[in-house]
Protein backbone atom coordinates (compact mmCIF):
# COMPACT_ATOMS: atom_id res chain seq x y z
CA UNK A 1 0.00 0.00 0.00
CA UNK A 2 1.26 3.28 -1.14
CA UNK A 3 1.74 5.98 1.71
CA UNK A 4 -0.75 9.07 1.41
CA UNK A 5 0.54 12.29 -0.85
CA UNK A 6 -1.06 15.29 0.26
CA UNK A 7 -0.69 18.10 -1.61
CA UNK A 8 -2.02 21.61 -2.00
CA UNK A 9 -2.85 22.81 -6.05
CA UNK A 10 -4.26 26.12 -6.16
CA UNK A 11 -7.29 26.75 -3.63
CA UNK A 12 -7.50 22.37 -3.08
CA UNK A 13 -6.57 20.32 -0.57
CA UNK A 14 -5.42 16.99 -2.18
CA UNK A 15 -4.56 13.82 -0.45
CA UNK A 16 -4.06 10.66 -2.51
CA UNK A 17 -4.10 6.75 -1.36
CA UNK A 18 -3.64 2.93 -3.01
CA UNK A 19 -2.23 2.37 -6.91
CA UNK A 20 -2.00 3.22 -9.77
CA UNK A 21 -5.36 2.88 -10.43
CA UNK A 22 -7.40 5.08 -12.24
CA UNK A 23 -10.60 4.05 -10.76
CA UNK A 24 -11.17 4.15 -6.73
CA UNK A 25 -13.14 5.75 -3.98
CA UNK A 26 -13.29 9.22 -3.11
CA UNK A 27 -14.12 11.94 -0.46
CA UNK A 28 -15.17 15.27 -1.08
CA UNK A 29 -14.42 18.20 1.21
CA UNK A 30 -17.34 20.95 0.76
CA UNK A 31 -17.68 24.34 2.24
CA UNK A 32 -20.77 25.75 2.45
CA UNK A 33 -20.76 30.11 3.28
CA UNK A 34 -24.68 30.25 4.01
CA UNK A 35 -27.43 28.77 5.20
CA UNK A 36 -29.58 26.35 3.01
CA UNK A 37 -32.61 24.86 3.02
CA UNK A 38 -32.21 22.15 0.37
CA UNK A 39 -34.08 19.51 -1.78
CA UNK A 40 -32.06 16.71 -2.60
CA UNK A 41 -33.89 15.54 -5.88
CA UNK A 42 -36.77 12.83 -4.85
CA UNK A 43 -35.13 12.29 -1.61
CA UNK A 44 -37.57 12.26 1.40
CA UNK A 45 -40.64 13.30 -0.93
CA UNK A 46 -37.92 16.59 -1.83
CA UNK A 47 -38.41 17.55 1.36
CA UNK A 48 -36.44 20.51 2.51
CA UNK A 49 -33.34 20.34 4.74
CA UNK A 50 -31.22 22.86 6.64
CA UNK A 51 -28.00 22.79 5.68
CA UNK A 52 -26.26 25.50 8.16
CA UNK A 53 -23.15 27.40 7.20
CA UNK A 54 -19.57 25.31 7.80
CA UNK A 55 -17.54 21.84 6.21
CA UNK A 56 -19.22 18.76 4.77
CA UNK A 57 -17.74 15.61 3.45
CA UNK A 58 -19.28 13.69 0.58
CA UNK A 59 -17.91 9.63 -0.17
CA UNK A 60 -18.65 8.10 -3.61
CA UNK A 61 -16.97 5.95 -5.99
CA UNK A 62 -15.74 5.53 -9.72
CA UNK A 63 -15.37 2.28 -10.34
CA UNK A 64 -16.46 1.85 -14.31
CA UNK A 65 -15.37 1.38 -17.41
CA UNK A 66 -12.64 -0.42 -18.75
CA UNK A 67 -8.88 -0.21 -18.84
CA UNK A 68 -8.45 2.81 -21.11
CA UNK A 69 -11.26 4.68 -19.16
CA UNK A 70 -10.31 7.57 -16.52
CA UNK A 71 -13.66 7.10 -14.06
CA UNK A 72 -11.92 8.95 -10.99
CA UNK A 73 -11.10 11.94 -13.36
CA UNK A 74 -14.35 11.87 -15.09
CA UNK A 75 -16.20 11.54 -12.19
CA UNK A 76 -14.82 14.27 -9.84
CA UNK A 77 -14.47 17.05 -12.24
CA UNK A 78 -18.55 16.59 -13.30
CA UNK A 79 -18.65 16.84 -9.18
CA UNK A 80 -16.73 20.26 -9.76
CA UNK A 81 -19.23 21.68 -12.78
CA UNK A 82 -22.53 22.96 -12.17
CA UNK A 83 -25.82 22.90 -14.10
CA UNK A 84 -27.35 24.95 -16.95
CA UNK A 85 -24.08 27.22 -17.32
CA UNK A 86 -23.71 28.34 -14.23
CA UNK A 87 -19.83 29.16 -13.24
CA UNK A 88 -18.28 25.85 -12.09
CA UNK A 89 -16.25 25.25 -8.49
CA UNK A 90 -13.14 27.15 -7.98
CA UNK A 91 -11.38 23.96 -7.65
CA UNK A 92 -12.38 22.48 -11.15
CA UNK A 93 -9.20 24.05 -12.77
CA UNK A 94 -6.67 22.59 -10.21
CA UNK A 95 -8.42 19.39 -9.83
CA UNK A 96 -7.79 19.26 -13.50
CA UNK A 97 -4.42 19.73 -13.06
CA UNK A 98 -4.09 17.38 -10.76
CA UNK A 99 -5.56 14.56 -12.94
CA UNK A 100 -3.43 15.29 -15.86
CA UNK A 101 -0.41 15.33 -13.76
CA UNK A 102 -0.93 12.20 -11.95
CA UNK A 103 -2.04 9.82 -14.75
CA UNK A 104 -5.74 10.20 -14.09
CA UNK A 105 -6.70 12.52 -16.87
CA UNK A 106 -4.63 12.87 -20.85
CA UNK A 107 -3.72 16.58 -21.47
CA UNK A 108 -6.22 16.63 -23.83
CA UNK A 109 -8.80 16.05 -20.66
CA UNK A 110 -12.16 18.61 -20.54
CA UNK A 111 -14.87 19.23 -18.52
CA UNK A 112 -18.09 18.38 -18.90
CA UNK A 113 -20.26 20.68 -21.23
CA UNK A 114 -23.45 19.81 -19.30
CA UNK A 115 -24.85 18.63 -16.33
CA UNK A 116 -27.72 17.33 -15.26
CA UNK A 117 -28.65 16.94 -11.65
CA UNK A 118 -29.07 13.36 -11.10
CA UNK A 119 -27.40 11.84 -7.70
CA UNK A 120 -27.90 14.04 -4.07
CA UNK A 121 -25.09 15.74 -3.97
CA UNK A 122 -25.40 17.34 -7.09
CA UNK A 123 -28.14 19.89 -5.82
CA UNK A 124 -25.74 20.99 -2.77
CA UNK A 125 -22.95 21.17 -5.67
CA UNK A 126 -25.14 23.45 -7.73
CA UNK A 127 -25.67 25.93 -5.36
CA UNK A 128 -23.75 28.96 -5.19
CA UNK A 129 -22.74 29.44 -1.55
CA UNK A 130 -21.16 25.38 -2.08
CA UNK A 131 -17.65 25.05 -2.46
CA UNK A 132 -15.40 21.67 -3.08
CA UNK A 133 -12.53 22.52 -0.88
CA UNK A 134 -10.35 19.29 -1.37
CA UNK A 135 -10.45 15.67 -2.28
CA UNK A 136 -9.39 12.56 -0.89
CA UNK A 137 -8.50 9.77 -3.45
CA UNK A 138 -8.27 6.07 -2.83
CA UNK A 139 -6.93 4.59 -6.14
CA UNK A 140 -7.94 1.09 -5.83
CA UNK A 141 -10.59 -1.24 -8.11
CA UNK A 142 -11.63 -2.47 -5.38
CA UNK A 143 -14.94 -1.43 -3.74
CA UNK A 144 -14.57 0.55 -0.45
CA UNK A 145 -17.04 2.74 -0.54
CA UNK A 146 -18.95 1.49 2.21
CA UNK A 147 -16.37 1.15 4.50
CA UNK A 148 -14.79 4.60 3.60
CA UNK A 149 -18.58 5.53 4.56
CA UNK A 150 -18.34 3.72 8.25
CA UNK A 151 -15.24 4.99 8.69
CA UNK A 152 -16.42 8.67 8.49
CA UNK A 153 -19.05 8.04 10.01
CA UNK A 154 -17.23 6.56 13.04
CA UNK A 155 -15.39 9.94 13.80
CA UNK A 156 -16.20 11.71 16.65
CA UNK A 157 -15.98 15.20 14.41
CA UNK A 158 -18.52 13.90 11.83
CA UNK A 159 -22.23 13.92 12.49
CA UNK A 160 -25.28 13.04 10.32
CA UNK A 161 -27.39 15.59 9.07
CA UNK A 162 -30.18 12.81 8.14
CA UNK A 163 -29.97 9.16 7.32
CA UNK A 164 -29.42 7.67 4.35
CA UNK A 165 -28.69 11.19 2.34
CA UNK A 166 -26.00 10.97 0.04
CA UNK A 167 -26.60 7.45 -0.42
CA UNK A 168 -29.48 6.46 -2.95
CA UNK A 169 -27.96 3.47 -4.19
CA UNK A 170 -27.22 2.06 -0.74
CA UNK A 171 -28.83 0.58 2.11
CA UNK A 172 -28.88 1.57 5.66
CA UNK A 173 -25.85 4.34 4.69
CA UNK A 174 -25.34 8.16 5.04
CA UNK A 175 -22.54 9.24 2.40
CA UNK A 176 -22.98 13.37 2.93
CA UNK A 177 -21.85 13.81 6.75
CA UNK A 178 -21.65 17.33 8.43
CA UNK A 179 -17.87 18.22 10.09
CA UNK A 180 -17.32 19.92 13.20
CA UNK A 181 -13.71 20.38 13.09
CA UNK A 182 -12.14 19.69 9.78
CA UNK A 183 -8.86 20.07 9.98
CA UNK A 184 -8.52 16.95 13.03
CA UNK A 185 -11.21 15.04 10.72
CA UNK A 186 -8.41 14.88 7.99
CA UNK A 187 -5.70 14.01 9.92
CA UNK A 188 -8.01 11.43 11.52
CA UNK A 189 -9.13 9.63 7.94
CA UNK A 190 -4.99 10.07 6.92
CA UNK A 191 -4.22 7.42 9.86
CA UNK A 192 -7.10 5.13 9.67
CA UNK A 193 -7.29 4.90 5.57
CA UNK A 194 -3.82 2.90 5.48
CA UNK A 195 -4.97 0.43 7.60
CA UNK A 196 -8.89 0.28 6.00
CA UNK A 197 -7.07 0.08 2.60
CA UNK A 198 -4.63 -2.85 3.79
CA UNK A 199 -7.54 -4.71 5.17
CA UNK A 200 -9.40 -4.85 1.81
CA UNK A 201 -6.12 -5.72 -0.21
CA UNK A 202 -5.60 -8.64 2.22
CA UNK A 203 -9.27 -9.47 1.98
CA UNK A 204 -9.21 -9.52 -1.65
CA UNK A 205 -6.23 -12.00 -2.22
Amino acid sequence: VVLPKTQTIGPMRVQCFGNDSPRGTYMLTISLSEPLRLSFGKFQGGRKILLEPGSYLYIGSALGGGLSSIPLARRLVRHASRSSGKPPHKTRDSMIRFFQENSLAPANFKPPVKKNLHWHIDYLLDSRYAQITGILIIRSPSRMEPALADLAESLEETFIIFPGLGAGDAVKATHLLGVKNLGSCLAALEKKIPGLLGKKVASDK
